[in-house]
C-alpha cells in the first residue's frame, strides 16, 4: 500500500536525506505531512552494507517520492570510522551510556558533505529546503548532530551558492526529530503511518536476505529502547532473537523479541 500523499504546499520542493532508517524515514513522512514535494537522496558512500541502500528504495516507492536519486561518495578511501573502515562494530553497551563521547561508528564529516550533496541537488531543484534527520537527544555521541552544527551549515548554505547570493532562495535546513526522544519520533512516525518493518537501523547486519538487525550495536540498542518506552512491538528482524541485552538495565532476555 502506497503511503498517503498530502496535497503539495504550492508545489514547494524538498530535498530529504533518506538513509533507509527509521529517523530519516520518519523525517520524509514529516515532510510530506507539511505539504512539501519531496526529492529523496541516498547516499552510497561506502558503508559496511547495501541493506540500508535497498531499504531507502522500498521506503521511497512506498511514500511516491517525486524522485528518488541513488548517489556515492567514496568515504571508505578516507577510513577512520567502523562503518567505512576494517573496525569492528562496538556491541552490547547499554543505552544509557551511549552518547558520552564520540564513538567509533562516527564517520569523519559525514554530515557535512551530505548536506553538501544535498544543498547541490535543491539549487539545482530551485528548491529552499532540505529535511534531515538528526536528533540531538537520543543520539550517539556526532557532533554533526546538534543544533549548533545546522545552523552553522544553514548560514554557510546561503553564502556558498548563486541562488543564495543573488537572493532567489534562502535555504532552510529543517530537523523535525533534533529535540526529540526516540520513542517521540517512533511516536509521531506510527501517528503518520510510518511502516517501520521497511526501515533498517543496525550498523552491522547479517548477510541474510534483506538483512538481520545485530541487536547489540549502538543503534540497535537505541532503536530497541525507543520501541520500548513507545510501548510498542519492534517490527525488526534481529539475527539473535534469544540472550539479548535489555535495553534498560542489562539483564539477560529470554523471550523473543
Amino acid at each position: 500500500m502506497k503511503h498517503h500523499l498530502p496535497d503539495t504546499l504550492n508545489g514547494r520542493r524538498a530535498v530529504v536525506l533518506l538513509s533507509g532508517g527509521l529517523d530519516s524515514t520518519t523525517t520524509l513522512a514529516l515532510a510530506q505531512a507539511e505539504g512539501f514535494e519531496t526529492y529523496a537522496l541516498t547516499i552510497r558512500y561506502g558503508q559496511r552494507h547495501e541493506h540500508e541502500i535497498e531499504a531507502a528504495r522500498r521506503i521511497a516507492s512506498a511514500f511516491g517520492v517525486a524522485k528518488h536519486l541513488v548517489t556515492q561518495v567514496d568515504l571508505r578511501a578516507f577510513g577512520g570510522s567502523a562503518l567505512t573502515d576494517d573496525i569492528d562494530v562496538p556491541k552490547d553497551a547499554v543505552a544509557d551510556a551511549i552518547g558520552g563521547e564520540i564513538p567509533i561508528t562516527y564517520v569523519p564529516a559525514r554530515n557535512t558533505i551530505f548536506l553538501s550533496m544535498a544543498l547541490a541537488w535543491a539549487e539545482v531543484l530551485e528548491a529552499a529546503d532540505i529535511f534531515l534527520g538528526v536528533n540531538a537527544l537520543d543520539y550517539s555521541g556526532y557532533p554533526d548532530c546538534r543544533p549548533e552544527f545546522v545552523a552553522a551549515f544553514e548560514n554557510l548554505a546561503r553564502l556558498a551558492t548563486k541562488a543564495g547570493v543573488e537572493g532567489s532562495i534562502q535555504t532552510e535546513i529543517h530537523t523535525p526529530l533534533i529535540e526529540l526522544s526516540k520513542a517521540e519520533i517512533i511516536t509521531r512516525g506510527l501517528e503518520l503511518g510510518v511502516d517501520y518493518s521497511m526501515t533498517i537501523s543496525c550498523y552491522d547486519p547479517s548477510d541474510e536476505g534483506e538483512g538481520l538487525a545485530c541487536g547489540r550495536c549502538d543503534a540497535c540498542v537505541l532503536r530497541r529502547k525507543g520501541f520500548e518506552d513507545a510501548g510498542v512491538v519492534d517490527p525488526a528482524r534481529y539475527a539473535m532473537e534469544d540472550g539479548l541485552k535489555t535495553v534498560g538495565d542489562g539483564l539477560r532476555r529470554s523471550r523473543t523479541i
